[in-house]
């Protein structure tokens, strides 16, 4: 039988990174400890070392406010033209039904 393949929950990889990087114990020993190839606990320290930044960061609410302003905008002109087309429709005695595709017949 071959080595089976274990896969590890976020919690887990993140609870022995933690360890890993506090330095209380060498890696070899954090690998028998928690049963995992001593290469992979390397890997995640350095993953949680290199990401560790990111936790930090404040979003962009700036971007965040335009996007929402210009979604809002582009809404309104949506209903606005929407209610002209309607009203466009009525004043000139069109219906959908005639109308295949914006050409009439």
């Amino acid at each position: 039988m071959g080595n089976l393949r274990r896969k590890h929950d976020p919690a887990f990889k993140a609870r022995v990174a933690l360890k890993a990087a506090k330095q209380t114990k060498t890696i070899p020993a954090l690998a028998s400890e928690f049963e995992v190839h001593p290469t992979q606990i390397k890997n995640w320290k350095d993953k949680l070392e290199k990401e560790a930044t990111f936790l930090f960061q404040q979003p962009d609410k700036k971007g965040d406010e335009k996007k929402d302003r210009l979604i809002s905008d582009l809404y309104n002109k949506v209903g606005k033209l929407s209610v002209q087309n309607d009203w466009l429709k009525k004043r000139w005695g069109l219906e959908t039904s005639n109308l295949t595709m914006g050409i009439d017949r």
